[in-house]
């Protein structure tokens, strides 16, 4: 017997880890209890010094078992425990690499000790050679001391790592502790009186914390296990990332509420609790004036005397092109970018690219070309695949569209993965189809025609799910046009169009990206006409919620009757 991911399992988590498939899981993050006498809803969180080494090491043996040889483990214990269960997690055969203090300055009040304002988190994997880390995640790093508080022209524009003590509050800090200009996280331990609390478990981990953790050890689309679902964190935030999830819990409340909050939230909802941490950073009396930042960010204004420089190495790297079509083609656009820093223009390759853009809106780029905007068939061999590799960056790096395309970095990651999907066809062709595929989707023509359609579509019968395996087997010959669906065991995964829907089955199955994902079955829905066909997946987009669909393809008109 195995465990079903996108699920919560109420029982034992020491008898529910054995019945895991072996080396299933990509990321275990665990907050178990601290046995510090805590009221818990039916766990006893006051044994014995043996007993609860002993329950510890059942369950980090469990955990150990169903990871990957290239996982990794998090564990968040209080000073307890805390050098016990770092030495019992090496003995079993986990592998240290970061020892975090997540600080967060108001903490458990104590009559005769020190205030409890800190919590450890411990960084185990496996293999200390072979584990996943994604340090360039821009939603992982942190603004520098250099660009926060300096200014400083030397400042790496993408900022740099988080220190290993987290400080969530730093405008609190006194003036001898912690540097504000430290790399800090700016938000709270989640209080009772915070919009973020559930209200039914008294230790409920932030977000935003368990968003970093879950972003820097897991990719989209893994499996994140957490064996004490408690108030269902962890679940949420790894579905919001975009990651397969898979929890345990003692209580048959706290599953139930488990349960509820994960009905409640969908793949790329936004991470409760403030993610910026510029808004309540302390200004330095010594320093320069405070760069200003937006989103994690210096905000660069394009100005009259930068404008000059941005219009010039335009003209040399895409005459007679269009802003987009610059952002399309990553052979142009790297000549564009280096024109810029040979000319010393502050900021970075997004910002400059930015700058080409609102230069084209506001009709101000010289010599550009008109923008062509290309046909759902001209897009659509390679529409599917670019659209889930937007989903998966844009969910776990927090981007929109743009930010993504105007950095060179993740533009890039954004072709290697589309073609993981999509196969062997040019960057230029799927920059181009997710950027023509939002335009049509997101144009006041589509939303009137979701209205017309609205009506008909709640009365529509839902087609039955075919086994993938066995509708290939049967080769109907005849090409198929319309929507389908494809889902796994669990949930639909993502919803497509094609002129050729068995064509696209038998893509799908020799794909790589696929291979994560293990779909099973499709639903079909014939439909001749392909803009019939995409106001149609729009619907179906907004109604099903698929992990794998851009999230601008779902329609706000609709949103309120599914």
């Amino acid at each position: 017997m195995t465990l079903s991911p996108n699920q919560i399992h109420q029982g034992d988590c020491i008898t529910k880890l054995a019945e895991m498939e072996p080396a299933s899981v990509d990321l275990v993050f665990a907050d178990p209890p601290f046995n510090i006498g805590y009221s818990y809803d039916v766990y006893d969180d006051q044994q014995t010094h043996e007993a609860y080494l002993d329950f510890c090491r059942g369950w980090i043996s469990g955990v150990y078992q169903a990871l990957k040889p290239d996982g990794s483990f998090w564990l968040a214990i209080g000073d307890e425990y805390a050098a016990e269960l770092k030495l019992l997690s090496q003995e079993i055969g986990f592998q240290s690499r970061s020892w975090v203090i997540w600080y967060y300055t108001f903490g458990v009040n104590c009559v005769r000790g020190f205030s409890r304002s800190h919590t450890h988190l411990f960084h185990f994997v496996k293999d200390p050679e072979q584990f996943t880390f994604n340090g360039d995640n821009p939603a992982v790093r942190v603004p520098s001391a250099r660009q926060l508080v300096y200014a400083d022209a030397r400042a790496n524009t993408k900022g740099r790592l988080p220190d290993n003590t987290w400080i969530l509050r730093p405008q609190d800090a006194p003036p001898m502790g912690f540097s504000p200009s430290h790399d800090t996280w700016f938000f709270s331990r989640v209080a009772g009186t915070f919009k973020e609390r559930e209200g039914f478990h008294g230790c409920q981990m932030p977000e935003q914390l368990l968003g970093r953790i879950i972003r820097v050890s897991s990719n989209p689309g893994e499996l994140v296990l957490d064996p004490f679902g408690g108030s269902g964190t962890t679940l949420v935030v790894a579905k919001k990332l975009g990651r397969r999830f898979m929890g345990i819990e003692l209580s048959e409340d706290y599953v139930t509420r488990i349960k509820d909050r994960l009905a409640s939230c969908a793949v790329g909802d936004p991470l409760d609790g403030p993610a910026d941490p510029i808004k309540s950073a302390p200004a330095t009396s010594k320093g320069k004036r405070r760069t200003k930042f937006r989103d994690g960010r210096p905000v660069i204004e394009l100005t009259d005397k930068n404008e000059p420089v941005v219009q010039q190495a335009f003209a040399d790297a895409a005459t007679k092109h269009s802003a987009e079509s610059l952002l399309f083609d990553p052979i142009r656009n790297a000549i564009f970018v280096r024109h810029c820093k040979d000319a010393k223009l502050t900021g970075d390759a997004r910002t400059w690219n930015e700058f080409l853009l609102e230069l084209s809106r506001s009709g101000k780029l010289q010599g550009e070309a008109k923008s062509k905007k290309l046909s759902l068939a001209k897009i659509e061999p390679v529409s599917a695949a670019a659209e889930i590799a937007f989903q998966l960056l844009s969910v776990d790096y927090g981007l929109d569209l743009e930010a993504i395309l105007c950095t060179p970095d993740t533009a890039a990651e954004f072709d290697t993965v589309a073609e993981l999907f999509g196969g062997d066809h040019s960057a230029i062709d799927y920059r181009a189809a997710i950027w023509h595929l939002r335009r049509m989707v997101t144009d006041g023509k589509i939303t009137q025609k979701v209205k017309k359609r609205l009506a008909g579509f709640l009365d529509d019968a839902t087609p039955p799910a075919h086994s993938i395996d066995t509708l290939l087997a049967d080769d109907p010959g005849d090409a198929q046009a319309g929507v389908y669906a494809i889902s796994d065991q669990e949930s639909v995964l993502y919803v497509g169009q094609s002129d050729d829907i068995i064509d696209r089955l038998r893509q799908i199955q020799s794909s790589p990206g696929w291979e994560r994902f293990t779909p099973t079955e499709v639903q079909i829905w014939p439909i001749d006409d392909a803009n019939d066909a995409l106001v149609y997946r729009c619907l179906l987009v907004t109604r099903l919620k698929p992990w794998l669909n851009a999230h601008f393809m779902h329609q706000p008109v609709a949103t309120s009757l599914f």
